[in-house]
C-alpha cells in the first residue's frame, strides 16, 4: 500500500478530522473512502437496485402533464 501526502489548512484539516470521527474511521480510511467513491466507474449497487422498484403506483407522463396548465403561444421564426 501506497502513501500519498496532503497539505491542508487548518480549517479544512479540523473538519476533516471531524467528518472522520463521525464516521468512526480514520482520517486515511476516510479518505481512501471518498477516493473510491470518486473514481468508481459503475453505478453503485443500491442505486441499480432502484431500477423498476416503484411499480404501477408510479403516474404515467399524461398524470404528470394533466396539472400542468396551458402553454403559451410560441414565436415563429
Amino acid at each position: 500500500m501506497s502513501q500519498v501526502t496532503i497539505y491542508l489548512d487548518k480549517d479544512v484539516e479540523v473538519k476533516l478530522k471531524a467528518a472522520a470521527k463521525s464516521n468512526n474511521l480514520s482520517v486515511s480510511k476516510w479518505i481512501a473512502g471518498i477516493i473510491k467513491e470518486k473514481i468508481a466507474t459503475e453505478w453503485p449497487k443500491d442505486f441499480v437496485g432502484l431500477a423498476g422498484s416503484w411499480g404501477d403506483e408510479f403516474p404515467t407522463i399524461e398524470e404528470i402533464r394533466s396539472n400542468s396548465g396551458q402553454d403559451c403561444p410560441r414565436e415563429s421564426f
